[in-house]
């Protein structure tokens, strides 16, 4: 039973080695709650998504197309 802890224990500090010097990230802080610390940009408040323009433009063309119809 020792040998198994032992040869885990082992195989844990081999790994831990291995991935520092590949350039793996490796963060033993624990889990991060901060949202704000991301270095993700966030979308333009102002900027309009892309399916809310195509909504304004399939409800333009539906109007007018409604408009067209009741002027003949």
């Amino acid at each position: 039973m020792w040998k198994l802890i032992v040869g885990f224990i082992a195989f844990a500090a081999l790994a831990l080695f291995v991935l520092t010097k590949s350039g793996g990230d490796i963060d033993l802080t624990g889990e991060k709650h901060d949202v704000t610390a991301g270095g993700h940009e966030q979308p333009a408040a102002s900027a309009p998504a892309a399916s809310e323009v195509a909504a304004a433009t399939t409800e333009a063309a539906a109007s007018e197309a409604a408009s067209a119809a009741s002027a003949q």
